[in-house]
């Protein structure tokens, strides 16, 4: 029931859960009783009941984000023997909150705090493909005014239509011309219940190690580690991506439009 949209029938639940329909429908009865379920009195159809809701709602008032996306940087990093960094939306872009460090001796400009460039670092790409048009134009705009000492990592570069479509299909983003020669990085979106962007977790290391499996193995296991995550935080529908290459479909229920950033 909480995969599906629409109420359902007892023949289809019972087919779906394994059961007879007799079967079902005595577990059905038991679960009307506490208000688990619901029988809609014209149809006859079943759906979540108001308990069920009661339940949602402590979930997500009992659930911390931070903790759970923290052990999710942990364990990826610690199964990738990558540098692991988990990124928020903040005041002037894209901004490391934590950073979970492989056994490496890799040094790296990247700290709690540090902001991205939007377009010229991997965490800033894919919340460019992801968040709403005016959000990430205005804080391009933001970042194209900033002097060259602004401490924030990464050059603005130009991104196209094609590439935030691509960005979106794929469900991680990377960058050409990675801000330190001899490092690259790749980042994944995390989604909230809604449907909303919250957060990337961007995997980083030295290019010997890291492209030479990245295909095979780094970013699968990014782009899990971020689904899961995002499972964690609500999301139901499976990965969020977009439906066709030129009409992404927007999960908070609309379409992401297409621009341009000069």
């Amino acid at each position: 029931m909480a995969e599906e949209i629409e109420p359902m029938m007892l023949k289809y639940l019972a087919q779906v859960a394994g059961f007879a329909p007799a079967q079902a429908h005595a577990h059905l009865v038991s679960y009307r009783k506490i208000g688990l379920i619901e029988q809609d009195e014209e149809t006859g159809h079943y759906r979540l009941g108001r308990y069920a809701l009661d339940l949602g709602v402590t979930s997500m008032r009992t659930t911390d984000p931070m903790s759970l996306a923290n052990d999710a940087v942990a364990e990826l990093a610690d199964r990738t023997a990558l540098h692991v960094a988990l990124v928020v939306w903040g005041s002037f872009g894209p901004t490391v909150v934590s950073v979970k460090e492989s056994g490496s001796q890799l040094n790296m400009n990247t700290r709690p705090g540090t902001v991205y460039s939007m377009s010229g670092t991997a965490s800033g790409r894919v919340f460019s493909a992801f968040l709403p048009e005016a959000t990430v134009k205005a804080t391009i705009n933001l970042e194209k005014r900033e002097k060259t000492d602004s401490g924030r990592v990464g050059v603005h570069r130009f991104m196209s239509r094609k590439e935030l479509d691509h960005i979106r299909e794929v469900g991680y983003a990377t960058v050409d011309v990675p801000p330190m020669p001899g490092i690259s990085a790749y980042a994944a979106p995390v989604f909230d219940h809604a449907g909303q962007m919250v957060m990337a977790i961007t995997i980083i290391g030295q290019d010997h190690y890291l492209e030479g499996r990245a295909e095979e193995g780094f970013i699968p296991a990014l782009i899990e580690a971020a689904g899961d995550l995002s499972s964690e935080l609500g999301v139901r529908a499976g990965p969020l991506r977009q439906n066709t290459p030129s009409a992404p479909a927007d999960p908070a229920g609309g379409q992401f439009m297409h621009y341009n950033y000069p």
